[in-house]
């Protein structure tokens, strides 16, 4: 082989392939010789290295290093970087098929420091940088069968039934052709005729499935279009339109009015079936809603302001009606237009304890001399809560964040609702008692065992435990409103019964409800509305308790929706539009005076199961609790208080227990814990502070649990996954002796203070005495390929890595994302590679390993150089070797545990291959030579065996560019390389896989011995000389050399073998 003088171009001068600190040489110093330095041009600037696509990760938000450490970062070629690896490559290829009178520099020996990884973009930068994605694959449109689709044919259906309806018969359902003998389908024209297809009985095999119908006239509303007979069609029902709430557009608006003032339209049984029959059908099931309706008032309503409070002790009844306004509100809403037409809305029971804390505030601010004063401003700021509720709901709808509450961990809320249950247990005993405020003191505990407070509150605590035990074991839906309706029929029984027992006494001892005022209206709260005496300091002050009350309501809806969807086998839902809708109705519910409200999860279940699934039964149940409004006040002074407070209690019970028992064996004993004590601090100190608690915890929680997720994804050592590069056998051998001084850490996910100190102690353990001792590391690769973000303290967690890795003279690098991505300058910005030790970025993990394994390529040729050098010239004599005779010179250099592993793997390889490279190859012709020096080490063949195959090869020159053969074709080729470089493409269903050639190495033996098509794409990346041998020469070899034959199919198979094992280990890798 008559190769061209060589040398190793300096890795100062270009980019180098790994930056690292000065360290001892192993050899001693030489200077470098510029003039011997070879200049090595890149001729396809398109990227070299082994990659696989991935999706791009979006970058978290919340957590983000501050732009201002680092405004300034000198811009950083890592595309660069990586082709002057691939430089460094094409050189040792060379270097291990060359001469020694080849060799006109040692440069390469002298271990030069690794330029810093942040020189200068301008330097590397050429003209042609800018190309595509060489890993992108196009995705051509799958075209259709001709034999099955036509130019015109329609669309299929939504299944394959629904197509094949659609096309039996040919003809249109109204088909004006019925009869005829012409018959359109798809564009084309069908001579059959229905009566000449079929036989006398007219059934045959080709008789359509589905007969034409006769042509009706056509009718206002009706239609042309194939039914969908599959009911597979999504349902866009009236809420999806954009012309109104209706949606029918406005031609069929106007054709119903047209329709509706005619009255020679009217069809009578439709008439009669719309205005008897269906109400009646939904007249069971709105008495049920009306029902719940009621009890929700009495437990809810009743109690919307702080009773006990002297202030508010009579504006039970006006909290009732707020509560019926709000509701009535509500149901209309979602009567109209939500997906759910039996949906229920009521008050959201949660707002109670937001009130109660907004009206204590205001009556300590304003003062309770003023009495107007503070109702007022209180009853003011309850409706300005609703319509700040409802204005975040319909901003939420319209920019679709409803998967905002998703990140709310769902054990937070249950402590919410825990809290909630506490207050209402806390409610019923100061409603029950007619405690002014429930205080966790001994003046509560002594009035609460006053003879005369005693049996008011344990009466119905009596009753709502009982109530509560027999709900567990009677499952009956009328079981609840009897139970409650009961109540006061035995105690009015008792009441008439007893002489004794007045109704005017027991009101005044606090067992009825005080009765209004004679003549007090309905709309009565409204009169409460004095704009002139409201306290907008006062209001102020109540923020807090609004956003905290917004903040909760809010967590309902895109939890209780989806959830009421599931269960009703609804599948079209749009949470943003019910998200607008409750933005409507919390909004309009302000304007008119009244409270929060929400689609209600328990009740509409109920009433939808009891028949009530329909937009009648919604606005039936409106008007009949406007009528039950309108009356409701004059039954409020005929409530026995303790059918309030057994509701009250039967409630608390329930959350209580479903925050506190029911999922203490599904949560963790940390979120068990959380929920505790959102809950104490709800029901003990203040509720909107147990809001900001469960949030803060939450937030606690997330990271503890987030840092338990190790964000080490997989680790490897340079024995276990090699780069892509097709290295010369040699090469191939030492390095995978000393692989496992290469260690790969791949991270994932997003990389925060509470993960990166996993990453830190894997570090730490890996240059441990003890550890580093047995299993020596030279490199330390951490891949960031499945990271998606990284806050300021990981990104300062990576420069103590550094340093740490420093100290034991270990080089660190940084794969899987560009020096100029967003995560390559979050990690430049804190300093790495500028404020200490220099670290190389790569982009892609094959770029890591392939420097890697070049400058461990280096150093065994160091070792190799020494001992030649080291070597006593030959003498005119047979000098006998010895088992020693390599030894003396790795024993001196041997002064670590990583060097004497380095020098043991050089010395078994040099041991083998030194002596028969120098003796015996070194004047042979090509390309006996070259198959000597690629077959050695999977032959035990000699060169006069390889000799009789060199007359098959023919030489041949490829210009840097050039496409030897493409992915598909017919193989017709196997190809030595001599001098230059290939790069094969495969396209696999993770991406393009690139996978560099270099000299010495074989190409295409795979498809050509299985006489096969071609499964990558050969190019060449610089000008290439290769041995040729085409199917020709191959047949003549087979019929003339049948041995030699035979032993070329076991070496392909053996390269085969390794080629398939190296990129499955590196795919593997990579995906992991």
């Amino acid at each position: 082989m008559a190769a061209s003088s060589f040398g190793f171009s300096s890795w100062r001068g270009r980019s180098s392939s790994i930056t690292s600190q000065s360290e001892i040489t192993d050899v001693h110093e030489q200077t470098l010789n510029p003039n011997q330095a070879s200049q090595l041009t890149i001729t396809d600037t398109r990227p070299l290295s082994s990659s696989l696509n991935s999706y791009n990760y979006r970058e978290p938000t919340r957590s983000f290093v501050p732009g201002s450490v680092r405004d300034h970062l000198s811009p950083v070629d890592s595309a660069g970087f990586a082709r002057s690896v691939r430089e460094d490559t094409a050189e040792l290829a060379s270097y291990v098929l060359s001469d020694k009178k080849d060799r006109l520099s040692t440069s390469f020996l002298h271990r030069i420091s690794s330029t810093s990884s942040h020189q200068s973009l301008d330097q590397h930068e050429s003209p042609d940088s800018q190309m595509p994605d060489a890993g992108t694959i196009d995705e051509l449109p799958e075209p259709p069968s001709p034999e099955f689709r036509t130019e015109d044919e329609p669309d299929s259906g939504p299944s394959a039934l629904t197509t094949m309806l659609r096309r039996s018969p040919p003809q249109s359902p109204c088909d004006p052709n019925v009869g005829s003998n012409v018959t359109p389908y798809n564009g084309q024209l069908s001579s059959t005729s229905l009566s000449q297809s079929s036989p006398s009985n007219g059934v045959s095999e080709s008789t359509p499935l589905l007969r034409a119908l006769p042509c009706r006239p056509d009718s206002p509303g009706s239609t042309t279009e194939v039914d969908d007979i599959e009911s597979q069609k999504p349902k866009i029902g009236p809420w999806r339109s954009s012309s109104g709430i209706f949606g029918s557009g406005i031609q069929g608006k106007l054709r119903s009015i047209r329709g509706i003032a005619n009255p020679k339209t009217w069809d009578k049984k439709v008439i009669f079936q719309s205005v008897v029959m269906d109400p009646i059908h939904c007249l069971p099931a709105v008495i049920v809603g009306l029902l719940l309706n009621i009890l929700d008032a009495l437990s809810y309503g009743m109690i919307l302001f702080p009773l006990g409070n002297p202030v508010f002790s009579s504006l039970g009844p006006a909290g009732i009606s707020i509560f019926y306004v709000s509701t009535i509100v509500s149901q209309l809403t979602f009567s109209t237009g939500s997906l759910f037409r039996g949906g229920i809305g009521s008050e959201l029971i949660e707002v109670v304890p937001f009130f109660h804390n907004m009206a204590t505030t205001i009556t300590a601010t304003v003062g309770e001399d003023k009495p107007d004063a503070v109702i007022a401003t209180t009853i003011t700021s309850f409706a300005i809560s609703s319509m700040l509720t409802g204005v975040v709901f319909y901003l939420m709808g319209k920019f679709r964040l409803g998967y905002v509450v998703g990140f709310i961990p769902r054990h937070i809320l249950i402590g919410c609702i825990g809290g909630v249950g506490w207050f209402l247990v806390a409610t019923g005993f100061e409603v029950s008692a007619r405690l002014e405020e429930f205080n966790y003191d001994l003046d509560t505990g002594r009035r609460l065992i006053q003879s005369d407070t005693l049996p008011l509150w344990l009466i119905p605590l009596a009753l709502a435990i009982i109530l509560f035990s027999l709900q567990r074991k009677i499952t009956s839906k009328y079981f609840l409103p009897i139970y409650i309706l009961c109540v006061p029929i035995f105690f009015y029984f008792f009441v008439f019964s007893i002489d004794s027992l007045d109704p005017e006494n027991l009101r005044q001892a606090g067992w009825i409800f005080q009765a209004p005022e004679a003549g007090e209206p309905w709309w009565y709260f409204w009169t409460l509305y004095k704009f002139n005496l409201v306290h907008w300091g006062a209001v102020l002050e109540t923020s807090g308790a609004m956003f905290a009350l917004t903040f909760f309501s809010v967590l309902h809806v895109p939890i209780n929706v989806p959830a009421l969807a599931q269960i009703s086998g609804e599948d079209h839902l749009d949470l943003d539009h019910e998200l607008k809708l409750h933005g409507y109705s919390n909004f309009l519910s302000g304007c008119v005076g009244s409270i929060q409200n929400y689609l209600v999860f328990a009740n509409t279940l109920l009433f939808m199961r009891s028949g009530g699934d329909s937009r009648l039964a919604g606005f039936m149940l409106a008007g009949l609790t406007f009528g039950v409004m309108t009356i409701g006040p004059v039954i409020i002074g005929y409530i026995p208080v303790m059918v309030v407070g057994t509701l009250i209690f039967v409630l608390g019970f329930e959350l209580l227990m479903d925050a506190l028992i029911s999922p203490r064996r599904k949560l963790k004993l940390l979120e068990y814990l959380t929920i505790v004590v959102i809950v104490l601090t709800m029901g003990i100190y203040d509720f909107v502070v147990g809001i900001f608690v469960g949030i803060i915890l939450a937030f606690v929680s997330a990271i503890l649990h987030a840092s338990q997720v190790s964000a080490i994804r997989a680790t490897y050592t340079g024995d276990q996954v090699g780069s892509m590069v097709r290295r010369n056998p040699s090469q191939h051998h030492y390095l995978h002796e000393v692989g496992s001084q290469t260690y790969v850490i791949k991270l994932s996910g997003f990389l925060f203070f509470g993960t990166i100190v996993g990453v830190e102690e894997k570090i730490r353990s890996l240059i441990s005495d003890n550890v580093f001792t047995e299993h020596p590391i030279k490199f330390v690769i951490v891949d960031l390929w499945h990271v998606t973000g990284i806050d300021y303290s990981a990104a300062e967690g990576f420069k103590t890595i550094n340093r740490l890795l420093y100290g034991k003279g270990v080089h660190l690098l940084v794969s899987g994302k560009d020096a100029e991505s967003k995560l390559g300058r979050d990690l430049r910005a804190v300093g790495l590679g500028s404020d200490g030790p220099e670290v190389m970025f790569m982009p892609d993990l094959n770029s890591a390993l392939e420097s890697c394994e070049n400058e461990q390529l280096k150093t065994f040729y160091a070792r190799q150089e020494a001992l030649r050098i080291s070597r006593p010239a030959p003498s005119n004599n047979l000098d006998v070797p010895n088992k020693g005779q390599f030894g003396q010179p790795f024993d001196i250099l041997s002064q670590s545990p990583r060097r004497d592993h380095l020098d043991r793997a050089a010395r078994n390889v040099l041991n083998q291959q030194e002596m028969r490279r120098s003796t015996r190859w070194q004047n042979i012709s090509e390309p006996l030579r070259l198959m000597l020096q690629v077959f050695y080490d999977l032959s035990d063949k000699n060169e006069d065996f390889w000799f009789r195959a060199k007359p098959y090869f023919v030489r041949k020159e490829y210009s840097a560019g050039t496409v030897i053969y493409q992915r598909g074709e017919t193989a017709n080729g196997f190809y030595l390389l001599e001098r230059g470089e290939l790069r094969a493409d495969y396209e696999t269903p993770q991406g393009r896989l690139s996978e560099p050639i270099v000299q010495g190495t074989t190409c295409g033996e795979l498809p050509f011995f299985s006489e096969t098509n071609r499964t990558a794409t050969v190019v060449a990346v610089k000008d290439c000389v290769v041995w040729v041998m085409d199917t020709e020469k191959w047949e003549k070899l087979q019929s003339e050399e049948s041995e030699v034959a035979q032993e070329l199919l076991r070496i392909s198979l053996k390269l085969t073998s390794e080629r398939m094992d190296a990129m499955t280990k590196y795919i593997s890798a990579v995906g992991n």
